[in-house]
C-alpha cells in the first residue's frame, strides 16, 4: 500500500467515523425533541383539565351562568395575547372534558398521552367509556394522526376489532396478543377504490396498490408496504403472496391473501404454508412471528371458527367492502365490558 493510499484510507476512516457520530447525535436530538413534545402535550392537556375543573367548581359553588365563560375568554386572551386556546368554544370544551372524565379512573391517566385535538375528536364522536378508552389507547400506541383517528372512528374500528375472528389466543405470546387482536379488524372498508361490485382478485390487488396510502390507512396506519405478489421459493417451486406488509409496532410480517368470494376452509392451509416459509426464509432474528390475514368478500363466522380452531400459525379472517353502506349491527356481538377492559389493559 502506498503512502497516498494510507492517507486516503485515514481520511475515509475519519469521515466514516464522523458520519457515525453525526447519526448518533441526530438520533439523540430527535429523541429529546419527541420527549419534549410529549411533555408539552401532557402539560397542555393537564392545564385544560384544571381550567375545566375550576370552571365547573365555581359554577357549582357560586351559581355562575354561561356569561362567565365568555368573560373569562376575553380576559384570558387579553392577558395572554400570544397564547391560543382560550376561545369561548375551547373553554366550553375544557369544561365538558373535565365533567365527562373526572369520575372515570381508567380514562384520567390516559388523556394526557394524546393531543388535545385527538381528545376532542374522541369526546365528540364516542360516548361509551370503553370505546373512548379504546381509541385513546390505540391513538397513543400506534401513533395515529387526527385524520387517521377520525377515519378509524368513522369505520367502526372499535366494534370491528373486538369481534374479529382470529386464533391469536392460541398462537401468540401474551406480550403480543392484545396488540395483535386490536390491530386486525373483522371488516375493512375500502371506499376509496373505484371498483364495481364485480371484480377479480387481481383487479382488487392492483386497485389497492394504486391507492397504497389509503389502503395502509384503512388497515390501521401502522403498516409498511413490502410488496405485491411477493415471491417465495420452496424446493424449486415458486409461490406468491398477494400482499406483504410489515407492522411497525408489532414488528412482524403480515401476509394478506385477497379472495373476492366467500371464505373457504382450505384458505387457512395455504396461509399456514406461507407463514411457515416467511418465518423460515424472510423473517429477521429480531422480528416476531409472521401473521396472516385472509380478506374475503363474505364469510360464515361458524365455518371460520372451525377452520381456525387447530391452525398453528396466527391467522385472522376478515371481510372487506368497497362501497360505504349503513353500519352493521355489531354492538350485540361485542364481548362483555369486563372482557373488553381486560383486553385494553394489554395495550
Amino acid at each position: 500500500m502506498t503512502q497516498t493510499d494510507e492517507v486516503q484510507n485515514s481520511v475515509l476512516g475519519k469521515a466514516q467515523g464522523y458520519l457515525g457520530l453525526l447519526t448518533e447525535i441526530k438520533k439523540r436530538i430527535h429523541s429529546a425533541q419527541y420527549e419534549a413534545l410529549k411533555a408539552v402535550n401532557r402539560e397542555l392537556v393537564g392545564l385544560y383539565w384544571d381550567i375545566g375543573r375550576m370552571i365547573v367548581e365555581r359554577q357549582n359553588s357560586e351559581g355562575w351562568g354561561k356569561s362567565v365563560v365568555e368573560k373569562l375568554s376575553a380576559d384570558l386572551r387579553r392577558e395572554f395575547p400570544g397564547v391560543g386556546g382560550f376561545s369561548v368554544q375551547n373553554l366550553w370544551y375544557m369544561r365538558q372534558f373535565y365533567s365527562e372524565y373526572h369520575d372515570n379512573e381508567r380514562l384520567q391517566p390516559l388523556v394526557g398521552e394524546i393531543a388535545w385535538a385527538h381528545n376532542l375528536a374522541i369526546m365528540s364522536k364516542c360516548k361509551d367509556p370503553l370505546e373512548r378508552e379504546f381509541y385513546i389507547r390505540m391513538a397513543h400506541k400506534f401513533g395515529w394522526s387526527r385524520n387517521v383517528l377520525l377515519h378509524q372512528i368513522e369505520n367502526q374500528s372499535y366494534e370491528k376489532s373486538l369481534v374479529g375472528q382470529t386464533n391469536f389466543d392460541r398462537t401468540l405470546t401474551p406480550g403480543l396478543l392484545s396488540q395483535a387482536k386490536l390491530a386486525v379488524k373483522d371488516e375493512y372498508t375500502f371506499g376509496f377504490l373505484e371498483l364495481g361490485e364485480a371484480h377479480s382478485e387481481r383487479e382488487l390487488e392492483r386497485a389497492l396498490i394504486a391507492k397504497i396510502e389509503d389502503f395502509l390507512r384503512a388497515m390501521g396506519g401502522m403498516f409498511a408496504f413490502m410488496g405485491s405478489q411477493y415471491r417465495l421459493e420452496v424446493d424449486g417451486k415458486e409461490f406468491f403472496i398477494d400482499l406483504l406488509l410489515f407492522h411497525r409496532t408489532l414488528r412482524c410480517l403480515v401476509a394478506i391473501e385477497l379472495k373476492i368470494g366467500e371464505f373457504l376452509p382450505e384458505f387457512v392451509g395455504k396461509m399456514q404454508f406461507y407463514l411457515t416459509v416467511l418465518d423460515q426464509q424472510v423473517r429477521q432474528e429480531d422480528e416476531n412471528p409472521s401473521i396472516g390475514i385472509i380478506l374475503c368478500k363474505e364469510k360464515s363466522r361458524t365455518i371460520v371458527e372451525y377452520a381456525l380452531r387447530d391452525a398453528r400459525k396466527p391467522i385472522g379472517v376478515a371481510t372487506y367492502e368497497i362501497t360505504r353502506t349503513l353500519p352493521k349491527a355489531l354492538k350485540g356481538q361485542l364481548p362483555s365490558p369486563k372482557a373488553i377492559a381486560q383486553l385494553l389493559e394489554g395495550i
